[in-house]
This record gives structure tokens, sequence and C-alpha cells, in this order.
């Protein structure tokens, strides 16, 4: 394509926003996988007493991306993530399976990324 130099902004304006929608896109893609993958190893990974907690696992989506979350027994996330007190004394101890699989994800979409923005 050849340009002149009054039309050399705009062909530059419309190639880099060409650029940008297709990287979003792609990273797009990339984020709703994370999450997809994330909630998948919480559902396996999680503590199961009657399983309610670790069926909750789910993703949702935001305007800036996706939050893993769990829908149905919210409270207990941080209780058995990091322990908590007993009611005659003592403590419970933590049951770390969140940490590893956001660990995990964040290293995945962080690869991801990059292989997206270099091709």
């Amino acid at each position: 394509m050849k340009v002149t130099g009054d039309s050399f902004a705009n062909a530059l304006t419309a190639a880099l926003k060409a650029y940008t929608a297709d990287l979003e896109g792609d990273l797009d893609e990339l984020k709703e996988d994370c999450a997809n993958n994330a909630a998948k190893e919480l559902k396996q990974n999680s503590p199961k007493d009657t399983g309610d907690y670790a069926k909750g696992w789910t993703k949702k989506k935001t305007k800036d991306g996706f939050i893993v979350h769990n829908r149905t027994n919210y409270q207990l996330t941080h209780l058995l993530e990091k322990g908590h007190a007993k009611r005659e004394g003592g403590r419970v101890p933590p049951k770390v399976h969140i940490a590893p699989v956001e660990e995990k994800n964040m290293k995945v979409f962080v690869e991801g990324a990059k292989k997206v923005i270099k091709k």
C-alpha cells in the first residue's frame, strides 16, 4: 500500500487500531481460558465435606476480565484458606487450595500474553 505524506497519520492510526483490536481479542480469549481452568482446578482441589463448597466455584465476566469466585459458600473461602479460631479455643489449620491455583494461572496468563504480544 502506497501512502502519501498527508494520509500517513490516518494509515498509521488505522493499522494501530486493527492491531489493538486483534490483540485485545486474543487476550480476552486467554483471560477466559485461564478463568475456566482456575474454576475447574478449584472444583477438583477444594476441601470436600458435603461437596457444596467445591461445586460452587465459577467464573464471572466483568468489564475488565473475569473473576473466579465461589457462588455458594463464599464465606468459607477465607476461613478455609487461612485457618480460623475454634469456639472452644485452639485453631483450625489452613487448607491452602486457592493460592496455588491463582499462582499457576497467573503464570500461564503472563506467558500466554507474552506469546500473544510477540506474534
